[in-house]
């Protein structure tokens, strides 16, 4: 029988580059798995297909139901959850996810690696959400929800990682990565 894999959280506020960080560690490391999402959001311009699992709330909330998420939130007035994974897995997982479900993941899985990213500036973090796109209200929601989510991130001791270049940012986190699975031996 393997071993179970690592679930390793990444959590941050909106804007700090979580996907892309994200998929440039599955690029780099394809040993990870990404856990894909469920949301009921719309999807954004440009986002890709697979970015998300995008749902209905009917559907999501029938899943809520029958016990098919390790962890779930409303955000923002759109639910989030992370689908159970496969019992048994034996791959490292990666669980992008927000603060909340960051929470609800500690308390399900104990020794979760929980890396939390954030911009190098307010200023930064308010370039990349206009750039993805998100309109000016939700940019304001999001910066205020920011401060609660990096109060909530150092009261669930994640390791805090400044997402201020790509490369340097996925080596950190790979680093992190091989540091916990060191002392899970």
């Amino acid at each position: 029988m393997s071993e179970a894999g690592l679930v390793i959280v990444i959590s941050g506020p909106g804007g700090v580059g979580k996907s892309t960080v994200v998929n440039r560690l599955i690029e780099k490391y394809p040993e990870l798995v990404l856990s894909r999402s469920w949301t009921t959001r719309d999807q954004r311009p440009g986002e890709a297909d697979t970015a998300y699992n995008f749902v209905s709330t009917q559907e999501f909330e029938a899943h809520i139901e029958a016990g098919g998420f390790l962890e779930h939130t409303n955000f923002l007035g759109n639910y989030y959850g992370t689908p159970t994974p496969k019992v048994g897995q034996s791959e490292d997982l990666i669980l992008e996810i927000e603060v909340d479900g960051a929470r609800q993941v500690t308390d399900k899985v104990p020794g979760a690696l929980l890396l939390f990213l954030q911009a190098p500036s307010v200023e930064e973090q308010t370039m990349r959400l206009t750039k993805r796109g998100d309109s000016p209200e939700k940019i304001e929601a999001r910066l205020a929800k920011s401060a609660e989510e990096i109060t909530a991130g150092a009261e669930l001791g994640a390791q805090v990682i400044i997402n201020s270049e790509l490369e340097d940012t996925v080596n950190q986190l790979w680093q992190a990565i091989q540091d916990a699975k060191a002392q899970r031996s």
